[in-house]
């Protein structure tokens, strides 16, 4: 009995090394997973470059001195590059080589991202307002409260010119090279058209049936350490300053968590844009077409089982004609918008892309402004807790799809009852807040009672009004009665001591008449932190967070499914397109713009441009922000 099972296993592994169709066989399973894999890497690139430029929006938004409105538009230049070629890619890439088209806009997005970061490189040094200077020697006191026009015999003091004298300002401030971060991030958005779905039809056209979902959700888990990893980079680079290896550290006078630092936000760029051109190498050298996993012949896919006969037109050799393709365009999506399931699908998912971009964008600003955590530490949590709670959640849905063999129907009621039940908890959200710094003149009167006021005279006192105090400056300080000031000089602060990030001024009028009586007069550099109690609202909010991603998440990849089981075999790759092209047209591009204005509405202090103008919002109205 050994000897006749040794000579099966002999003869077994002879048929193996001999049958040319079972040699085969194996290879073509192995390219598939080499796509799958190269795939992998070329979604977890562009989905960390993706997220790093959301973790670096309030960095981009102080360096270029935009308001929030404005760089929800550069954002969103990214769905406009996608606007313009999603729809064409997606019908005519059916039918051309998948893996080169892939290639070709892994590469192009590698030069968007190499673009948005050289602009660092164009522009001069980052200069923020301060009274504090770069001073020689530690025994300078710097006399904050005093008319700025008497200050023209105290060389270590720089006055900044006026307005109206400053002719070279628009130069110097460099207020039109933000248009090279909006140029890079549409690049982005055109070489991104390409790869979703193309490479999710070519993986749904080659695997079977049910192994598809399950390679499209280790595909989508995979994808999700982009951007772990994507907020994890924006969290370091946030921690450097923007012109590190270039500047003095000991001269920069603000922290990470003071709204005027802006981090190396150019640094990830190039990063990413190095991970962008490696993964386009390995589609250069993948086929076509390949034959249907499971098959044991080396008969080509039939037509039926392919996008439009795009392999069988390949075994016949024939040439495709775009004119020929294009007049099956307007009928395919026709048939297409004419699926009741497809279309009422797409309806909820722009309201759902809606919600999620916008709250993604500015998550980690909201974080900042409500809690006052640094950009660093908020980009870190969102990339330690947030994410893996989504990637878990997908997997598990990808999970539930292929041991229960869900179908259409139960697909869709599982990812209906998930988003539902995950909306419920951000609702929570709103129960986790901070009440609002006590800034004199914004948030609360010079005495210390509660007051938010939008008006600029409120900044003014009869503590400081013979300081000639401009109502346009923040260099707050944070005297030790709790109230932080807008600047020394509304402090009506008279000297100071220490040096840079140490500087402490003295004999602050302002400070001796706010609440307590008998405080200190003595105000250091920065904002007074929020109250103890903050910390644990803060708690609660990452906690309820988590879990909602989780619940939202677990219903991603059973929706997903429903989008593509719906249809017909022939408008997979056109329908992918169409959501992709609609959902990031009506959610991805007005998204930030409207999140940001609102945003926008609840400033409470604005910077002043040197040219004049608003720049970026230094301080908001907690309350009206939640």
């Amino acid at each position: 009995m050994e000897e006749s099972s040794q000579d099966v296993s002999q003869m077994t592994s002879q048929q193996v090394l001999c049958d040319p169709a079972e040699r085969k066989s194996r290879k073509r399973l192995s390219t598939l997973k080499i796509f799958i894999i190269a795939l992998s890497f070329a979604y977890f690139s562009k989905a960390l470059t993706g997220t790093y430029m959301k973790s670096s929006v309030t960095q981009i938004e102080r360096r270029f001195d935009l308001s929030s409105t404005h760089v929800g538009l550069i954002d969103g230049s990214f769905e406009m590059g996608n606007l313009l070629f999603l729809a064409v890619v997606s019908h005519f890439g059916a039918q051309l080589h998948r893996p080169r088209l892939i290639a070709a806009g892994c590469l192009l997005m590698a030069v968007g991202a190499l673009l948005t970061g050289l602009t660092h490189f164009f522009m001069g040094f980052y200069k923020y307002d301060t009274v504090i200077q770069v001073l020689q020697s530690s025994n300078v006191s710097i006399p904050a409260c005093v008319d700025p026009l008497k200050t023209v015999d105290m060389p270590e003091i720089q006055i900044e010119p006026s307005v109206e004298g400053n002719k070279g300002c628009e130069r110097e401030s460099s207020s039109h090279m933000w248009i090279y971060v909006f140029l890079g991030n549409a690049l982005r958005g055109i070489g991104e058209t390409p790869v979703t779905p193309l490479g999710i039809s070519y993986i749904d056209d080659f695997a079977k049936a049910e192994n598809s979902p399950f390679y499209i959700a280790c595909l989508q888990t995979i994808t999700l350490l982009g951007p772990m990893f994507g907020f994890l980079l924006g969290s370091y680079c946030a921690k450097l300053y923007v012109d590190v290896g270039y500047v003095d550290m000991e001269s920069v006078t603000i922290t990470p968590k003071d709204s005027r630092w802006v981090g190396a936000w150019w640094l990830g760029f190039l990063i990413s844009s190095s991970l962008l051109l490696v993964s386009s190498i390995p589609f250069w050298f993948l086929p076509r077409s390949l034959p249907k996993q499971g098959d044991e012949t080396d008969t080509p896919t039939p037509p039926s089982l392919t996008l439009d006969g795009a392999e069988s037109a390949q075994s016949s050799n024939q040439t495709i004609k775009l004119t020929e393709i294009a007049k099956g365009f307007l009928p395919s999506l026709k048939r297409l918008l004419g699926t009741p399931t497809y279309f009422l699908f797409l309806c909820a998912a722009i309201l759902k892309f809606n919600s999620f971009i916008g709250l993604l964008t500015f998550k980690a600003k909201y974080m900042e402004q409500q809690f006052g955590q640094s950009a660093s530490r908020a980009n870190f949590l969102i990339g330690v807790l947030n994410l893996p709670a989504v990637a878990v959640g997908i997997f598990l849905g990808g999970l539930l799809m292929r041991r229960y063999k869900l179908s259409v129907v139960s697909g869709a009621q599982l990812s209906f009852a998930t988003s539902f039940m995950g909306y419920l908890l951000l609702l929570l959200q709103f129960g986790t807040k901070c009440d609002n710094r006590p800034v004199a003149g914004l948030t609360v009167s010079y005495n210390g009672t509660q007051s938010v006021s939008y008006n600029g005279e409120m900044l003014f006192s009869d503590c400081n009004r013979d300081c000639s105090c401009s109502p346009n400056e923040w260099d707050p300080v944070c005297s030790d009665s709790g109230i932080t000031y807008v600047s020394p000089c509304m402090a009506g602060c008279l000297d100071s001591s220490g040096r840079g990030k140490n500087t402490v001024f003295h004999n602050c009028s302002c400070a001796s008449t706010s609440y307590p009586p008998g405080s200190s007069t003595s105000a250091r550099l920065g904002q007074c932190p929020h109250a103890k109690d903050c910390s644990r609202s803060f708690t609660s909010y990452m906690a309820v967070s988590v879990l909602s991603s989780f619940i939202n998440s677990l219903g991603a990849t059973p929706g997903y499914m429903v989008i593509i089981r719906c249809i017909t075999p022939d408008l997979k790759s056109l329908a992918l397109g169409i959501q992709t092209l609609v959902t990031r047209t009506l959610g991805g591009i007005p998204a930030p713009v409207y999140f940001g204005a609102l945003i926008d509405s609840t400033c409470l202090k604005w910077s002043i441009k040197k040219c004049g103008g608003k720049g970026a919002c230094r301080i908001y109205d907690s309350n009206m922000y939640r």
